[in-house]
């Protein structure tokens, strides 16, 4: 797996897969490129190139103590861009993935980017404020990191069901849940907190208000992990020129239970 080394020496893996238009994949947070085991054959057999990043501290990354502020992880991506010289691209990222792309358009523009696709993305804020009322409370967010600190196993698995809302019938195997699992025990711990905290703090609603690339946006109704309503409702509101679908039946784990589906809503809007 090929690496490429940043501003600050941090050495990050990618993968760069196929010809055609390229179509660059941002994982979610505690995730790695392997989540995107059921998108890259997909769009690979429709002729697209495929790229995926493995952020710091996550995947097969080098895992420094610092950089894992918004700023540097849309830095990081934009290295990547640049290194591959991609034009034209496609920036598809899932849960916490999405706000590192919409801060590399503030920060970088949208030279190299043709559309961007926002999967169960946390965004815009997360957090309750008097201006967002309808956010999380920051006592939440501190519960989370406490329980990730104590037994960090246990909270993935006690969230497993939901995370692929099976309770709604949607067909996923012990082992591809204990599979998920385990790549989101690859992060290390450090980064895993440092990034959750910066997710949940974040403000990213200038970034979505000037969206300056058509958006997909698309939510799961019954995602337990990112509230749609805090989110992809209000995102869909703010961005300038997007396309927002609602999946009736998904949670979080869109990519994995609705894989059919979601491969043909972002082949649709990548040829649109």
């Amino acid at each position: 797996m090929p690496h490429f080394e940043t501003t600050d020496g941090t050495a990050l893996a990618y993968e760069d897969y196929g010809t055609g238009a390229p179509v660059v994949f941002v994982a979610g947070w505690s995730l790695h490129s392997d989540m995107w085991e059921y998108q890259v054959p997909y769009f690979l057999d429709h002729g697209y190139r495929c790229v995926l990043l493995d952020r710091r501290g996550h995947g097969r990354s080098d895992r420094p103590t610092t950089g894992y502020d918004v700023d540097t992880r849309a830095d990081d991506l934009a290295a990547l861009l640049e290194k591959l010289d991609l034009t034209e691209a496609t920036l598809v990222g899932h849960s916490g993935g999405g706000g590192e792309i919409v801060r590399y358009l503030a920060r970088h523009g949208s030279d190299r980017v043709a559309g961007v696709a926002l999967l169960a993305a946390a965004l815009p804020m997360l957090r309750r404020t008097d201006d967002n009322p309808e956010g999380i409370p920051a006592e939440f967010c501190a519960a989370t990191l406490a329980q990730l600190r104590i037994d960090r196993p246990k909270w993935f698995a006690d969230r497993a069901q939901g995370y692929f809302a099976t309770h709604l019938g949607n067909a996923v195997s012990q082992a591809i849940i204990d599979h998920e699992i385990r790549r989101c025990l690859v992060t290390a711990p450090h980064a895993a907190l440092a990034v959750q905290q910066e997710l949940f703090h974040t403000d990213h609603r200038a970034d979505v208000a000037a969206l300056p690339v058509p958006a997909l946006i698309v939510h799961g109704t019954a995602d337990q992990s990112i509230p749609l309503e805090t989110t992809s409702r209000h995102t869909a509101r703010l961005a300038p020129e997007n396309t927002f679908k609602e999946y009736p039946t998904a949670g979080h784990g869109l990519y994995i239970t609705h894989a059919t589906q979601l491969n043909a809503d972002l082949r649709e809007f990548i040829e649109r």
